[in-house]
């Protein structure tokens, strides 16, 4: 019952992903909009690391372990990026699939570790769960907008989306059995790992997409998730 309680814990904190994703389809969203929604979502994303991914990495493990498991975690975000980026990249969609697969980096590890705090019996902060849900929606509406004026259609959307929030839902099940076969799973590498691709996916992908379509109002919208999380952590 409780690796079904993960499954559906992790599907749900990342259903926002999907959903978002099926906004751009449904609304056309501005450029402008668009641009200042990621630069939101960048502000966001880095006070998530500051203050929740950085902090849960170093509750078991000491500094170096935790530096350790963020290069781990930006290299793969580059190895995932440059394949999409052979993939997807003639087509003009490099850049809003890199923060596609930053959302995979980031979501993955976060559901491992919900899993995980299922498993060991942890409390599961609310507060954490409703800062993934919110925080994921311009991380999905920014990059499908562009796609969906790049042509592609709502099934392959929705396709690309539910692949990302499934996959998260076994990883937050793989985190319950992972706390079941070794008592010192804590979900502080994964933390780690998630906010090092995070931090990789906000500089190369997520700010420079920002700044090409919300010109300087970008650099206000950081700002404002910035804080807004922060205010949320306090």
């Amino acid at each position: 019952m409780e690796l079904l309680q993960a499954f559906v814990l992790g599907t749900v904190a990342q259903s926002s992903l999907l959903l978002a994703g099926l906004f751009a389809v449904w609304v056309t969203v501005p450029t402008r909009i668009v641009g200042i929604l990621a630069g939101f979502g960048a502000g966001a994303m880095i006070s998530a690391i500051a203050f929740d991914l950085v902090p849960e990495s170093q509750v078991h493990i000491q500094m170096w372990d935790t530096v350790t498991w963020m290069l781990v975690g930006v290299a793969v975000f580059m190895l995932g990026d440059r394949l999409v980026d052979k993939k997807f990249g003639t087509a003009g969609v490099g850049g809003a699939m890199g923060i596609v697969v930053g959302s995979v980096v980031d979501g993955v590890p976060e559901s491992l570790i919900f899993g995980i705090q299922i498993g060991t019996g942890t409390t599961i902060s609310l507060s954490f769960l409703a800062a993934v849900f919110v925080s994921n929606i311009p991380q999905a509406l920014a990059p499908s907008a562009d796609l969906v004026k790049s042509g592609w259609r709502i099934g392959r959307l929705t396709v690309l989306w539910a692949a990302v929030v499934l996959a998260c839902g076994v990883a937050a099940a793989l985190g319950y059995l992972a706390s079941m076969a070794l008592p010192d799973a804590y979900g502080d590498r994964a933390a780690a790992l998630a906010a090092g691709g995070l931090l990789a996916m906000v500089t190369n992908s997520l700010m420079p997409f920002a700044y090409e379509r919300g010109k300087e109002w970008a650099g206000a919208a950081t700002v404002v998730g910035f804080c807004l999380t922060m205010l949320g952590n306090s």
